[in-house]
């Protein structure tokens, strides 16, 4: 059977419909373009992302189901708060959103990773633009957990974390969602469901709904001060 995926064109920043996604591979939508800035953003204001390996054309996707996470509701595990008051962890937003993509990359591996070489420098542009942001963990003065993501209003699109020491990731990811939901975001988009992320409490919802709730939320305005650089404890 072939199969017709729409290739992007450098001069167009536009996207096919997130609808006309594959089921098999589930969302892919697109090939090639480019990783510039306002085609990036665009992408994440419909809903869709790249993910591919080094040496491959950009993939652009739109899974069904999506995985998210409700910061208002997130509880973290009781293990988890009596780790966190004997630990030494001190957690920080936008103090190192370049280290933490860096870190999110190696960590995995070269063969394992879709954080390419030009992903990193995407997404380090993105930061720049204040749209990409992070939040860190620290023990002592090193740098051993975190994440990273886009900013679409109200909604955070994760992307990737990474773990250096004992449930640094987790801590990262239970003050993001306090922060977060404090200043009134309010949908964390995890793309794709996993162990790990429904072992977190991850839900995920079918995309129409998880479309209706991105336009609902893409123009909301976070209250001042969320993505300041600053300590969160």
């Amino acid at each position: 059977m072939t199969i017709y995926l729409p290739e992007l064109q450098a001069d167009n920043i536009d996207f096919p419909s997130p609808h006309k996604a594959l089921n098999e591979p589930n969302g892919l939508l697109a090939f090639g373009g480019d990783l510039r800035p306002q085609r990036l953003l665009a992408a994440y204001h419909k809903g869709i992302f790249p993910w591919y390996s080094e040496g491959e054309p950009i993939l652009w996707w739109s899974p069904a189901p999506r995985a998210i996470f409700n910061p208002a509701t997130f509880s973290p595990a009781k293990s988890l708060k009596k780790f966190f008051r004997k630990s030494d962890y001190r957690i920080s937003i936008n103090k190192a959103t370049h280290d933490v993509i860096r870190l999110c990359a190696e960590t995995r591996g070269i063969e394992q990773t879709w954080i390419t070489h030009d992903m990193q420098a995407a997404y380090k542009t993105l930061a720049n633009l204040h749209r990409c942001h992070s939040v860190e963990v620290w023990q002592d003065d090193k740098l051993v957990g975190g994440l990273y993501g886009i900013q679409v209003g109200g909604i955070f699109c994760g992307e990737s974390m990474f773990s250096l020491a004992t449930n640094a990731s987790k801590v990262a990811l239970w003050h993001f969602c306090d922060h977060f939901s404090s200043h009134g975001g309010q949908l964390i988009d995890c793309q794709v469901m996993n162990d790990h992320l429904a072992s977190l409490g991850a839900i995920e919802l079918e995309r129409d709904e998880f479309l209706q709730k991105l336009q609902q939320y893409q123009q909301h305005t976070l209250k001042s001060g969320c993505y300041h650089s600053q300590w969160l404890n």
